[in-house]
């Protein structure tokens, strides 16, 4: 591509690639697609985002498709690679000037030139890291800026390279420019320090920003870890420094954000230190714990910490007190040095007087109520009890952070510690003045404490006493300014409960939680929790409470607002219904009314629909066959939560399914509607194997429910799913497979076969190659068994079909398909399925075949086998009987005659005990020739007439 002539074309179409108009756009977009493997294209879109006279917008198109371009085209190997003369061009071009105007497109020339270095640095590109260099140290702020910002997206780029020969060769560039890195970092750090004592907000904002990439590229290097420390105790030293500086610049000061923003990363390069070498870390723990608690924890903080820097504090002791490299084993002499060596500097620094202040100040500062909070409670109830504590909200907001902290460290020390807690709670035995907020306050956090170490506290606290005597008491004062209380105490019940609590109180506990629903209160009755998802609920003890709990969760759920709010009640609803089941019924029907509305209210809502789907789940389960009215609103969520071409999907698959299957559970009948549902199915059949366990369950349960008619319908469709399915799964995938395969055979033994006749002759292919797996090979054996015993005619024509496909004759493939079944009868675990295999193998014996014939012994060997399996001896008439346990699993199969019993003829069937020396047998084997039977052998089964198979099984 010619460039002086390229460029006004590539340009034009850049242009009209930016337009709003989708005629313009398209059209553009495509060509711009057909440019992309073409020579030179690359060197126009460079001359075009260089050139700071055109358009930003087409300047920003041309970066990102010259970026896109160098992860598809850039690599030697790639399909149509560009060419090493036009890459050498380029990569001179890219460093020729580092002075882009505009913060965005210059962000993304350094990300660009970082890919580049990704794949040609330092190679191909040795000149890259001394231009950078060398630009960093020139007085040109823009080009300076420029040069920095590069330099540290180069260097975060090449030191996230695995492979072994990229590290060394990240290693031998990083000793080269570290030095220099730390030292840039320092010289911009004391120009900001120096410019903020000037006043000069302009030029202290600029230093600011250039301390920042620098600390960024100098915290990126963690080869060189003794150098890398020294870098640390450095940034300790810088720590103080910015944190004093933050007196002096106030809020409005426009360097203050940026300053937080540095001192939130000079801690988060102590914590990913720490994260990823606790062990060389080890010299740091005293200074690390020393500064994070004299900060945050005494005097010295007040008036300069801020809330992020706070928790960075916080869970910096957390990943000091918690890690499991500083924790020894039991055995002392088990652990390495390292690791006693930080034990021993942890237990030096944590002493009574130093965990006790820590305690307090949790409890007593980070744990009250701020005034923020009390003003939110009264303004927007609903947006107060969506409280952030799951997850890592731990890692980032203060109340969870401080909760976390508070746990692990009574966790570590709790022998130290509950001594003082318990002395808090001893304190706030008095009753509490309703005028005097602090002390109410204080109390709503020491129980929180208690709640959140209840599982420490367990043999120190008699909870029951305490409920009995104080907290019942507590939840019953209705004064206004007590409600902090209220909802907390009720909380600090729901930590207990599981904990240690009587299963006799609960009938009192439910009397309490009734009345706190009809608190005036938002936050309290919302917060409030039902003890029904729990190991000790009885549900005899709450269906006295049943009708009014209903009742009120049910008006909560009408009366709030937020979706979280929404999700919080329906999940309590949801735990109820599971738990009294059909005890429900008389109390759901305003629900049942109440629920499409609400669906239709969370169109937007996909996680709130969830809820909605699990509660859906329990509703039916507690209504059971009287679901089935729910079915105009019922089928229509389940077809849209399952249809893989509805955006939903993707948040109501999994829930959708679950539905999907309990609705037919519990079924009745099989109603076209829920019959035109299955449609959904193939496609999620395609999806992934990520559901294919429930997609199975459902299937099985319409096979279960109507096998006729959803065969009729759907059988075409799922065989054909099925073969794409066993092209590309898991063992496990081809069992659920097959297992739904045997299940048609079971329910419809005449026309299953030839349903699935398309895949049938894969399963002989694997039985005669003999299947490695054995839980595959028994499946493929129990499906054979049963198209044999129940459908011959079938049995012989695909096995006709088997020997034209390998060019054999009929005997030699029956002879290989026995000789297999008989060799792996003990892949088959399940005694029903080795019955199934013997009498199948046994049907076969009235055939004069001579391939059968030949194959007599084994058979009647397995079939022995198979009887001591499927045999037990009554010890009051000293006769051998079926295991009972087979004969529910399996009605389908042919019954064993009972021994020492007369058959039709009159003649009986006698047998010694199993592993007796003489095993023998008297009384009819019509179709077997008594020359062929050894003189030790059984048959235990009575055999059938002779087989209605094909002539060409016989000779």
């Amino acid at each position: 591509m010619d460039l002086n002539s390229a460029s006004s074309i590539v340009l034009q179409v850049l242009t009209q690639a930016t337009s709003q108009d989708t005629t313009v756009l398209k059209p553009a977009e495509e060509q711009l697609k057909q440019w992309e493997t073409q020579p030179g294209f690359y060197s126009v879109l460079l001359n075009i985002f260089t050139n700071h006279t055109l358009d930003v917008n087409v300047r920003w198109l041309a970066v990102l498709y010259f970026k896109n371009g160098i992860d598809r085209y850039w690599r030697r190997v790639a399909p149509h690679a560009l060419s090493e003369e036009e890459k050498a061009t380029l990569r001179a071009g890219l460093i020729a000037n580092f002075n882009e105007p505009v913060n965005q497109i210059a962000t993304q020339i350094s990300v660009l030139i970082a890919k580049v270095a990704r794949v040609d640095c330092p190679r191909q590109w040795p000149e890259l890291i001394p231009t950078l260099v060398e630009s960093v140290k020139v007085q040109d702020d823009l080009r300076q800026h420029r040069a920095l910002l590069t330099f540290y997206h180069v260097t975060k780029t090449l030191a996230s390279k695995r492979l072994a020969a990229d590290r060394k060769l990240f290693y031998d560039l990083a000793s080269g420019i570290y030095s220099f890195a730390c030292s840039l970092w320092n010289h911009h750090t004391d120009t900001f320090l120096q410019q903020v004592c000037t006043g000069d907000e302009a030029a202290a904002t600029n230093a600011l920003e250039r301390t920042l990439l620098s600390l960024k590229a100098s915290s990126l290097e963690d080869t060189y870890l003794y150098i890398f420390q020294g870098f640390l105790h450095a940034v300790f030293e810088r720590l103080k420094q910015f944190l004093e500086c933050s007196r002096s610049i106030r809020a409005e000061n426009v360097c203050r954000d940026r300053l937080e923003k540095t001192i939130i990363l000079f801690t988060k390069v102590l914590l990913d230190f720490l994260d990823q070498h606790p062990f060389s870390f080890t010299p740091l723990i005293q200074r690390s714990l020393e500064f994070a608690v004299s900060y945050v924890f005494t005097e010295a903080g007040e008036g300069i910490v801020f809330e992020r820097f706070i928790v960075q504090c916080m869970n910096l002791i957390k990943m000091i007190v918690k890690n499991y490299a500083y924790k020894p084993s039991k055995n002392i002499e088990d652990s390495s040095p390292e690791t006693l060596e930080a034990h021993k500097i942890k237990t030096e620094f944590f002493t009574y007087p130093t965990l006790m202040e820590i305690c307090r100040r949790l409890v007593t500062h980070y744990f009250l109520l701020t005034k923020e909070e009390l003003a939110m409670w009264e303004e927007d109830p609903e947006g107060f009890t969506v409280e952030e504590t799951g997850g890592d909200s731990w890692k980032y907001s203060l109340r969870p952070c401080t909760e976390v902290l508070f746990i692990d460290i009574f966790h570590e020390y709790n022998q130290t510690l509950t001594p003082v807690l318990l002395e808090m709670v001893h304190s706030l035995q008095a009753s509490t003045n309703m005028e005097d907020t602090s002390a109410i306050l204080i109390k709503d956090a020491v129980y929180n404490a208690v709640g959140l170490a209840a599982y420490e506290l367990f043999d120190s606290v008699d909870f029951d006493q305490w409920f009995k005597n104080q907290l019942l008491a507590e939840l019953q004062v209705s004064h206004n300014r007590y409600k902090p209380i209220r909802r907390r105490v009720i909380w600090l019940i729901g930590q207990w409960i599981s904990v240690k609590f009587k299963s006799d109180l609960r009938p009192v506990l439910y009397e309490a939680i009734r009345n706190l629903l009809q608190d005036q209160d938002l936050v309290v009755s919302k917060n409030n929790f039902l003890p029904v998802d729990d190991f000790e609920f009885r549900t005899d003890q709450f269906l006295p409470y049943l009708e009014s709990m209903f009742t009120l969760l049910f008006q909560l759920l009408q009366e709030v607002t937020q979706c979280d709010t929404k999700m919080h009640v329906l999940h309590v609803l949801s735990c109820v219904i599971e738990r009294v089941s059909m005890q429900v019924r008389p109390y759901v029907g305003c629900l049942v009314q109440y629920l499409p509305l609400l669906w239709k209210q969370s169109e937007e809502h996909n996680m709130l629909r969830c809820a909605i789907l699990t509660t859906l789940i329990h509703l039916v389960q507690g209504l059971g066959a009287d679901s089935r009215s729910l079915y105009p609103f019922l089928l229509p969520v389940i077809q849209l939560s399952t249809d893989v071409s509805q955006p939903p999907h993707v948040y109501l698959l999994e829930d959708g399914l679950e539905l999907w299957l309990v609705t037919l559970e519990n079924s009745p009948c099989l109603t076209p509607e829920l019959l035109s549902i299955f449609q959904n199915m193939s496609a999620l059949l395609e999806l992934s194997s990520e559901n294919f366990t429930n997609c199975f369950k459902i299937i099985n349960a319409y096979i279960f429910l109507s096998s006729s008619e959803f065969l009729q319908m759907y059988a075409a469709d799922l065989c054909q799913s099925f073969c794409e399915v066993l092209k590309d799964t898991t063992t496990d995938g081809q069992v659920q497979v097959l297992k739904v395969v045997e299940n048609v055979l079971k329910v419809n033994p005449v026309l299953g076969p030839q349903m699935f006749q398309p895949l049938l002759p894969s399963i002989v292919r694997g039985i005669i190659d003999g299947e490695r797996y054995p839980v595959v090979m028994s499946t493929y054996l129990g499906i054979m068994g049963r198209i044999l015993l129940q459908n011959a005619k079938f049995f012989s024509l695909l096995l006709n079909q088997m020997a034209c496909e390998f060019g054999q004759e009929l005997d030699q493939i029956l002879g290989n398909v026995i000789e297999m079944w008989v060799d792996r009868m003990d892949n088959i675990t399940q005694p029903e399925r080795r019955k199934l295999s013997a009498l199948a193998l046994l049907s076969l014996l009235p055939s004069l075949n001579s391939v059968i014939h030949d194959k007599f012994c084994g058979i009647i060997n397995i079939s022995v086998e198979g009887l001591h399996d499927v045999m037990s001896e009554d010890p009051e008439t000293e006769t051998y009987k079926e295991l009972k346990n087979l004969s529910h699993k399996d009605n389908s199969l042919p019954s064993v005659v009972p021994l020492n019993t007369p058959d039709a003829r009159g003649h009986t069937s006698r047998v010694s005990r199993p592993g007796s020396k003489s095993l023998w047998q008297e009384g009819d084997a019509r179709g077997a020739q008594s020359a062929l039977l050894p003189r030790n052998t059984l048959i235990f089964c009575r055999l059938p007439g002779y087989c209605d198979t094909s002539s060409n099984l016989e000779k």
